[in-house]
């Protein structure tokens, strides 16, 4: 399976769970699972109109960034995802991320489809949409990533009025037609998202995809189907939003307040979906499925510290899909709690 994804990938350059910050202590305390056995068949589809083939689970790089994983344990984990034939690996300069990843691929490079973002200046701790910012962004992440070339870079998170201007998606074209991405794109929500997934220039779109967080679902992912955009599916285990927030860590105390808050009202249990199981270990696999589970979305994003938790991810995406009746439960607990709140959940960064 390893081999036949970066044949696909390569043909094509010849002509690109349990996260998110909660505390990896808790999974010691999980029930026992199975050993994952590293030749597992990780679903592969491929990545809208890029041609690219990419395993269905990706890795995002934000947890090991901003809790400064150590160098050895991001290894591992991300030795986990590739053997078991996972191969997408996102990442963005303001994640702090980019350098462990790129010390980790030195020499094999080839094995992944690399994404990152463009537009953050470290030493505003700030994003600039220039021109001239976006390419100096992509030039750094080039060089943090110990690569010549990304497979996807993304505009990252700019306004609708910067989108419409053009001109910071107008010089990453320009860094493709250079050499130093495959494809571009765009990562972001909302009505920015729905106009970039229109622009002929964004081929990949990376957008919030979860069962607490679904505005993307009813207004974007449709209109990315009608271009045939690949589409990343960030916070698809929405941040563990069924944790209490005091088990959170650091940063993600303040970042998974509102999916918690939504979750709570959703007030949806894993029995009622048909999971029986310890809630910890049902939810992240039920969260998981039911981003797999949306048409239009090619592969889940699950960033962690742990590998206990990529193997929880990884058995989830390897698994039958989420039953169609439990997917329409969470998208009406979904409607019902966020129009009983006023009627407007928008998509969270």
């Amino acid at each position: 399976q390893r081999l036949r994804t970066r044949l696909l990938n390569r043909r094509g350059r010849c002509h690109e769970a349990c996260a998110d910050g909660t505390r990896a202590s808790s999974a010691r305390h999980l029930p026992r699972r199975r050993r994952l056995s590293v030749t597992m068949t990780m679903p592969v589809t491929t990545l809208g109109r890029t041609e690219l083939a990419v395993g269905r689970l990706g890795f995002g790089g934000s947890p090991i960034g901003h809790l400064e994983t150590p160098q050895r344990q991001v290894g591992r984990v991300l030795d986990l995802l590739t053997e078991a034939g996972g191969n997408l690996i996102d990442t963005a300069a303001c994640y702090g991320s980019e350098p462990v990843i790129g010390k980790h691929l030195a020499g094999r490079r080839d094995e992944v489809v690399l994404v990152t973002k463009a537009g953050y200046e470290p030493e505003s701790a700030a994003h600039v949409f220039t021109p001239e910012g976006v390419t100096a962004s992509l030039d750094r992440s080039l060089q943090a990533l110990r690569t010549d070339h990304v497979d996807v870079v993304l505009l990252h998170s700019c306004d609708l009025k910067t989108l419409r201007e053009g001109s910071a998606l107008d010089a990453l074209v320009e860094a493709q037609q250079a050499g130093k991405t495959r494809f571009v794109g765009y990562s972001g929500d909302n009505d920015a998202a729905a106009f970039a997934a229109a622009d002929p220039r964004v081929a990949v779109l990376e957008m919030s995809v979860n069962l607490c967080d679904q505005h993307n679902l009813e207004h974007v992912l449709p209109i990315a189907r009608e271009h045939d955009c690949g589409v990343l599916a960030k916070r698809p285990l929405a941040n563990a939003a069924w944790k209490a927030v005091d088990e959170q860590q650091g940063r993600y105390q303040d970042y998974v307040a509102e999916y918690t808050r939504r979750f709570g009202l959703m007030d949806v249990t894993p029995a009622e979906l048909g999971y029986s199981g310890h809630v910890d270990v049902e939810w992240p696999e039920v969260a998981l499925k039911f981003t797999l589970a949306q048409a239009g979305v090619h592969v889940a994003l699950a960033g962690t510290t742990s590998r206990v938790h990529m193997e929880m991810n990884l058995e989830a995406a390897e698994k039958n899909p989420l039953r169609e009746q439990a997917t329409h439960r969470l998208q009406e607990a979904f409607k019902t709690a966020r129009d009983a709140d006023g009627g407007d959940w928008p998509a969270l960064r």
